[in-house]
C-alpha cells in the first residue's frame, strides 16, 4: 500500500518516516529562492525544516521561483503534493526518511512580472540562489562578470521586462529603491569561488549597463554573503522513486536522495535579517574564503579527477569509481601530491583528515550518483576546481604531471568516445566545440589548450603544455588503464 505525499496525508505516513513539527499552513514566506532543485531541496530547505522544527523563525519560509521553461515540470510535481519533499539520507550502514515543508509558494518559472512583484515585497528579506556554475555570465578567461553576454545585453535595453535571474534581482531592487523598502540580501548556495563577490558582480554590472545610479545604490547597500555549501546529490530518477515507495511507502513525484553529511559555512552578513541558521547547524564566519577553497579544490576537483578517467572507462557510478583501484589510487596521488599543497590552513580543519572524509563519502555505494553527472558542464567547471590550482603549483615552481594528466583525461572524454569504443553523449553545453578541439588535439595538442577561456595563462605555459602533450599521447596510443598505471608507478 503506498500513501500519495501530500498536505493532507502528513499524518497517515509510515511510523518510520519523519514529518514536520510544524504546521506548514501558518509559515510565512521570508526568502524567495531561484532554482528549486534537488541540492536546493536537501541542503537549504534542510536546514530550515530543522529550524522550523525547533519550533523558530516561522517567518522565513521559502517562495520557489525560477526562469526556464523546464523548470515547471519540477514545478507541477511540487504543487500536485503541496510544496512537500521527501528526503532520503543514506549511506552503508543508514537510511531514513522525511517529509519537508519549508517552502510555501512556486512562482511560475519565467512570468517576469510576478516574480519582481514577490521581490518587491517587503517581507522578503533574503533572495537565494542555486543556479549552477553555468548561470553566472562568468567570462572563464577573465573570471569576472561577462556584460557583452547577449542575455545581460537583451536584460539592459529592456530593464522592466527581464530574462535573466540577475534582471529579475535588479528590477526587484529597483522597485524596492522607489517604493523606500529596505533592499533584501543576495545569497548564492552555489560552487563557484567567492560565490557572493561573483553574484555582486553580476548584479551591479548588469544595474551599471542601464543605471549607473541604481548600480551604486545596490553596490552601497545591498548584501551579498559568501558561502561554502556541501552535500552529494544526485539526479532523481524512476529509480528512486520506485525505491522510496518500494522502502517507505511514499508516493513522492521528486523525491531527493542525498548522503547523510551537509556542510554550510556562510558570512554573516544580514542587513536585512536572518533566520537563526546556526540553531540548524550552519557555521556562520567572518571570511568563508578558507573553507571555500578547501572544499572547491579537495572535493569538487577531486571529483573532476576522477569523472573522466572513470567515464572513459565505462564505469557508470561514482561508487564503482572509487571501488576500481587505479581510479581510487589516481584520485589518492593526485590530492595528495598536487591538491591538498596549494590548500591555506582551514581554522579547526586537518586537511588530510578532511580528504579522508571526502574519499568515505565518494565511495557510499547508497548514493547512486553517476559519473556523467561529474562529467557534465567540464567548460564551466575545469577553471574553477582543476586549472587554478595547476596555476598555483605552476607559479611555485612546483609538478603538475598529475594535474595534467586529469585534464588530458577530460579532453580525451570530449572526443567523444569511450577506450571501449562506446559513443559518449554530448554532456556539455559547448559540447560541439570541446568535441572539434580535442579530436584535433590528439595529432596537436595546442589546439586543446588555444581554448584561452578556459586555460588561460596556463594554457600558454610550457611546462604544462608538455606535461599535457606527453598525457594525451599515451592515452590515445593505451588507453586510460595503462595510462593510470604509467603515472601510478612514477617517472
Amino acid at each position: 500500500m503506498s500513501i500519495k505525499l501530500s498536505a493532507a496525508n502528513l499524518s497517515r505516513l509510515p511510523g518510520n518516516v519523519g514529518r514536520p513539527a510544524y504546521d506548514p499552513a501558518r509559515l510565512k514566506a521570508g526568502i524567495l529562492h531561484f532554482g528549486v532543485g534537488n541540492f536546493h531541496r536537501a541542503h537549504q530547505a534542510v536546514y530550515l525544516d530543522d529550524l522550523f522544527n525547533q519550533g523558530r523563525d516561522h517567518d522565513w519560509a521559502i517562495v520557489g521561483a525560477g526562469i526556464f521553461a523546464g523548470e515547471k515540470a519540477g514545478r507541477d510535481r511540487l504543487a500536485a503534493q503541496d510544496w512537500l519533499t521527501t528526503v532520503v539520507e543514506q549511506d552503508s550502514g543508514h537510511v531514513s526518511a522525511r517529509v519537508t515543508a519549508p517552502m510555501v509558494d512556486f512562482l511560475t518559472p519565467g512570468d517576469g512580472a510576478a516574480i519582481v512583484a514577490r521581490l518587491a515585497d517587503p517581507a522578503i528579506r533574503i533572495v537565494s540562489l542555486t543556479i549552477t556554475e553555468g548561470g553566472y555570465f562568468i567570462d572563464p578567461a577573465s573570471h569576472r562578470f561577462n556584460p557583452a553576454h547577449p542575455d545581460i545585453v537583451a536584460d539592459a535595453a529592456a530593464p522592466d521586462r527581464p530574462k535573466t535571474v540577475f534582471g529579475m534581482i535588479v528590477a526587484g531592487l529597483k522597485r524596492r529603491r522607489g517604493e523606500g523598502i529596505a533592499p533584501f540580501t543576495v545569497m548564492s548556495c552555489d560552487n563557484i569561488p567567492h560565490n557572493g563577490r561573483v553574484t555582486s558582480d553580476a548584479v551591479v554590472g548588469l544595474a551599471r549597463l542601464g543605471d549607473p545610479g541604481l548600480a551604486d545604490w545596490i553596490a552601497g547597500n545591498v548584501a551579498f554573503p559568501n558561502g561554502m555549501v556541501d552535500r552529494i546529490t544526485p539526479a532523481t530518477t524512476d529509480r528512486e522513486r520506485r525505491r522510496l515507495l518500494d522502502e517507505f511507502g511514499i508516493d513522492d513525484a521528486w523525491p531527493v536522495f542525498c548522503e547523510p553529511f551537509r556542510q554550510w559555512v556562510l558570512e554573516d552578513r544580514f542587513p536585512a535579517g536572518r533566520p537563526a541558521l546556526e540553531e540548524a547547524g550552519v557555521t556562520f564566519v567572518d571570511d568563508v574564503s578558507p573553507f571555500e577553497l578547501m572544499k572547491i579544490r579537495i572535493l569538487n576537483g577531486g571529483h573532476a579527477t576522477i569523472a573522466y578517467p572513470a567515464g572513459l572507462m565505462d564505469i557508470h557510478f561514482v561508487h564503482e569509481a572509487m571501488e576500481d583501484p587505479l581510479v581510487c589510487a589516481f584520485l589518492t596521488k593526485v590530492e595528495t601530491e598536487e591538491i591538498i599543497p596549494t590548500v591555506p590552513p582551514v581554522p579547526g580543519v586537518v586537511l588530510a583528515e578532511y580528504h579522508d572524509l571526502i574519499q568515505r563519502r565518494f565511495a557510499n555505494p547508497r548514493i547512486g550518483d553517476t559519473i556523467r553527472r561529474l562529467c557534465l558542464d567540464g567548460s564551466n567547471r575545469q577553471p574553477k576546481f582543476i586549472v587554478p590550482a595547476i596555476a598555483d603549483r605552476l607559479k611555485a615552481g612546483q609538478g603538475v604531471a598529475g594535474l595534467a594528466l586529469a585534464s588530458a583525461l577530460w579532453c580525451r572524454y570530449c572526443a567523444g568516445t569511450t577506450d571501449s569504443g562506446a559513443a559518449i553523449e554530448a554532456n556539455d553545453p559547448s559540447w560541439d566545440r570541446l568535441q572539434a578541439s580535442a579530436r584535433t588535439a590528439k595529432e596537436d595538442p595546442g589546439v586543446w589548450l588555444a581554448m584561452d577561456d578556459i586555460y588561460g595563462a596556463v594554457g600558454r605555459s610550457p611546462v604544462f603544455a608538455a606535461a599535457f602533450s606527453a598525457a594525451l599521447a599515451i592515452l590515445w596510443r593505451d588507453g586510460t588503464a595503462s595510462t593510470l598505471r604509467r603515472y601510478l608507478a612514477g617517472p
